[in-house]
């Protein structure tokens, strides 16, 4: 039992990491960005090739060199994803909403396969892969690298959640949630920070992609399409629009994943999570921690 709740909370984590971005741009904006999980992969890619630049890495020195090499690529992640909110998204901004809808389709296409191109179809092999021994707590297997893992995203979830209730720019942020025109009017540059909301949800899901890499060794050009869907769904679970919420749904997805797999078995891993978020859907649509809004005319 034990066991199970920890690798439930262990790729809880990474599907949190994830999630925070489509959960704060969907907050925002209310765009779901179906192109967020292709940032996952192309933050795997960039930690990749910082990694391959760089050559073989010591034992001793594995750990300091893949913390560089995770804010290196949240700098370019968090920055691919600007250039994404300004060509694909904002000139579609006053637009229906399902053009915007099919724009993050067709953008989420054009990054996997433009990888393809670039990287080829073959996965690639981390140059660098978390390992090392475990011990035991309370029955169940840990090991140093995992409670790292986790502790950088905890780290990074807190940090943005501080950000968002605690700053100047997060206030901004809720503004223009509630209100753009009105923000707009009252001196708020609604197009900044607009673009830094990008940024961070990038940088994030960035971050996830090269730890992911880095622990399980194996990245392709297609890894962020399965994942993607996941965040979406632990978004959901959780409250979107909501930072705790999604917090939460990302941590509650991993659990459910990990029991339902020790239950089911793993071919109905994936079954088991969409049929979770259908039944939020139909029970719950704003989640556990949303809240219901009401549009105003």
């Amino acid at each position: 039992m034990t066991q199970l709740v920890w690798n439930g909370l262990f790729v809880g984590s990474f599907y949190a990491l994830v999630a925070l971005g489509y959960s704060m741009v969907y907050g925002i904006i209310k765009l779901l960005n179906f192109a967020h999980g292709d940032l996952y992969m192309l933050g795997a890619f960039s930690g990749f090739a910082v990694l391959s630049a760089l050559g073989g890495v010591s034992t001793a020195m594995t750990l300091p060199v893949l913390l560089g090499v995770l804010l290196l690529t949240m700098v370019s992640t968090g920055l691919a994803g600007v250039v994404l909110e300004r060509v694909a998204y904002r000139p579609l901004r006053g637009a229906p909403r399902l053009s915007l809808l099919i724009t993050a389709v067709g953008a989420s296409f054009a990054i996997e396969y433009g990888m393809r191109i670039v990287a080829g179809p073959d996965p690639k092999v981390y140059p660098v892969r978390l390992s090392g021994t475990s011990l035991e707590v309370f029955g169940a297997r840990l090991t140093l690298q995992q409670l790292v893992l986790i502790g950088v995203a905890v780290v990074l979830m807190v940090g943005l959640n501080l950000l968002v209730t605690k700053t100047r720019e997060g206030r901004a942020m809720r503004a223009i949630a509630l209100d753009p025109r009105t923000s707009s009017l009252m001196g708020i540059d609604v197009n900044a920070v607009i673009s830094r909301t990008f940024f961070l949800g990038s940088a994030l899901a960035g971050a996830a992609g090269v730890m992911a890499g880095a622990y399980y060794g194996k990245i392709d050009f297609l890894m962020g399409f399965l994942i993607g869907l996941k965040a979406f769904t632990a978004a959901v679970i959780g409250g979107i629009g909501n930072i705790p919420g999604t917090m939460l749904g990302g941590l509650v997805l991993g659990l459910l994943e990990s029991f339902g797999t020790y239950w089911l078995g793993g071919e109905w891993r994936d079954v088991f999570a969409f049929g979770v978020l259908i039944l939020f859907l139909t029970v719950r649509p704003t989640g556990l921690l949303g809240e219901r809004v009401t549009e105003r005319v």
